[in-house]
Formats: C-alpha cells, sequence, structure tokens
C-alpha cells in the first residue's frame, strides 16, 4: 500500500483512482462497507483502490481539551485499512486552514486538481468543507462520478457510527463495540516501567500509556494479550483507570498476562480487553487488594477458557 500525505505533486499512477472519503475512525462495518463498494468499482474498471481522510481526527482540533476520542489511532487506522486491498492512503493534515476552506475549494483543489479520481464513494451522510456545507451534491455538480451508500443496518446493533462505538466503549460495553466494528477492538501501546507495585503484590504487570486512544469504562477486564510480531495471544487481565489506591494522576494500562515471565519492556503490546469484570475500587488495605486480584484473575481465566 501506498502512503502519502498530500494531494500535490503526486505521481501519475496515483491518479484515477476511486477513492473513498472519510476520516475511518475504528473502520467498523459501515466503513467496511464503503470500502467494499469502491473495491468492486474499482475491480469492474481495472482501477486502483484509494482512500482520502484525515489526521487528526477533526475533534481533536475543534476540542482539544475534551478526553481522547479515537478508536483507532492513525498507525491501527491505516492498518486496518490495508486489510481491505487499498493502494493509496492519502491522509491529509487537518488543521484550521484545512477546516476553514470552502466545499467548493475541497472538490476543485484536493479532488479535481489533486487526486484526480476516476469514481468518489461516500456515506449517506458525508457532509465536507467550512460549516460542512458540501455533500454528495456538491460533487456531483462538478463533474465528478459519486457513488453513496446508504446506512448501513445491522441486526442486534443499534447503529453502525463511530459515535456510537464510543459510546459503548466508554460504557465498558466492549462485545457489543466489537459486533459494530466488525473485528476486535484493542488497545497499542509500548510497555514502559511503572511503579512496580504489582510487582511487589504478586501481579507483575505490563504497563502502557493510553495516549490518544479512547479511554473505556474504568475497570478490570478479561483480556487477550500479544506481542506485537509474534503470533500467540496470551490470557490475562487489565486494569484501565487511575488505580485509586494509589492516586495516579493520569490513566493508564496495566495487564497481568497468565503464565507469563517475560522481560517486555520497550515492546508493543496488543491488549484486546474483552469483558468488564468490575469498576476500580479502593481497598482497606493491601492484602483485601490482593484478595480482589486474586479473584479477577480467577474469573477473568473462566470467562476466557469459556469463549477461546
Amino acid at each position: 500500500m501506498n502512503y502519502f500525505d498530500t494531494y500535490r505533486d503526486l505521481p501519475k499512477d496515483a491518479h484515477g483512482c476511486v477513492i473513498v472519503i472519510g476520516n475511518f475512525d475504528g473502520v467498523h462495518l459501515g466503513h467496511q462497507a464503503l470500502l467494499h463498494k469502491a473495491y468492486k468499482i474499482a475491480q469492474d474498471h481495472n482501477k486502483s483502490l484509494g482512500v482520502l481522510t484525515f489526521e487528526p481526527h477533526p475533534r481533536q482540533l475543534f476540542r482539544p481539551d475534551e478526553p481522547p476520542c479515537r478508536i483507532t489511532p492513525h498507525k491501527l487506522k491505516i492498518e486496518r485499512l490495508e486489510r481491505y486491498s487499498v493502494d493509496y492512503v492519502f491522509s491529509l493534515p487537518f488543521d484550521w486552514e484545512f477546516a476553514s476552506q470552502s466545499a467548493e475549494s475541497f472538490v476543485k483543489d484536493i479532488l479535481i486538481n489533486g487526486l484526480r479520481p476516476s469514481d468518489i464513494v461516500i456515506g449517506y451522510d458525508f457532509k465536507f468543507g467550512q460549516l460542512r456545507k458540501g455533500n454528495s451534491q456538491t460533487i456531483k455538480d462538478a463533474g465528478l462520478n459519486v457513488h453513496v451508500v446508504e446506512e448501513i443496518t445491522k441486526t442486534g446493533i443499534d447503529s453502525l457510527s463511530s459515535s456510537n462505538i464510543r459510546h459503548l466503549l466508554r460504557h465498558g460495553r466492549i462485545l457489543e463495540a466489537n459486533k459494530a466494528l466488525g473485528w476486535d477492538w484493542e488497545i497499542r501501546g509500548k510497555v514502559v516501567k511503572g511503579d512496580q507495585r504489582g510487582r511487589e503484590l504478586g501481579y507483575p504487570t505490563a504497563n502502557m500509556d493510553l495516549g490518544e486512544t479512547i479511554h473505556p469504562a474504568y475497570g478490570v477486564y478479561a483480556c487477550m494479550v500479544q506481542v506485537k510480531g509474534e503470533d500467540e495471544w496470551h490470557m490475562g487481565a487489565c486494569n484501565i483507570g487511575i488505580r485509586p489506591m494509589f492516586e495516579v494522576k493520569v490513566a493508564q494500562l496495566e495487564t497481568y498476562i497468565f503464565d507469563f515471565d517475560r522481560d517486555i519492556y520497550g515492546k508493543i503490546l496488543r491488549v484486546r480487553p474483552v469483558k468488564r469484570l468490575r469498576g476500580e475500587a479502593r481497598f482497606n488495605s493491601l492484602d483485601d487488594l490482593i484478595l480482589q486480584i486474586e479473584k479477577d484473575c480467577d474469573q477473568a481465566k473462566e470467562f476466557l477458557m469459556v469463549i477461546s
């Protein structure tokens, strides 16, 4: 897959793609419907498949003081897009200058003069340009071939939108979020040295910063864990939050991997929370905390064994 962070001075073979446009946070089932539609058009007309997306997510520009919102931070989003036979990703910087351009300028400068697509594929609710005044008709009026994918509905899923998936994650409803995503949501990060409290308690944990990843409901989860680049997935239990007993100021992810004894500091870990077992709590003593951790691990093992 070829990656560009500009629409200017592109190589000749990057022109003429079937282009799908969107933020693609989550690359969920709705996004996948767009990608499948675009792929079919590209195959039928012997064209390349391209994705036009934006970084950072507009919420990070417009609401910088809000908590992290990313279902899929940039690297994970690009990796998910690779799974759908995308030939080109055009990931344009989303800054105030970009946000203030008119819909007509977006179409003329970026689409017609920049990317020069053969076809455009967008969702039914796609809006763009200053004050979101642009829509599918704006693109059609400029003479481009536009294919609009109508709303996708799935039985048992309230909404195939990134907003709904964020809502589910923030309430710890991981399995429901995974149904809407069409894949198992994960948190990635480098393992860093913590305060070693887990080791002192007999449960050494791999500590990770959450970064720009959305914070799911704080608490203890049964989880699956993989060291990135390796094949094996391990069972584990993780705590997401601020650890009330130790007053951590910034929420983090701490993962205890069952039957695992390796130095993985500096490695990238993939942690897939599966089920929220309980919320965070403050205990009267360290002994009480240790007893609860033991119960958490037993419960996590029992749940993961059933679904494995």
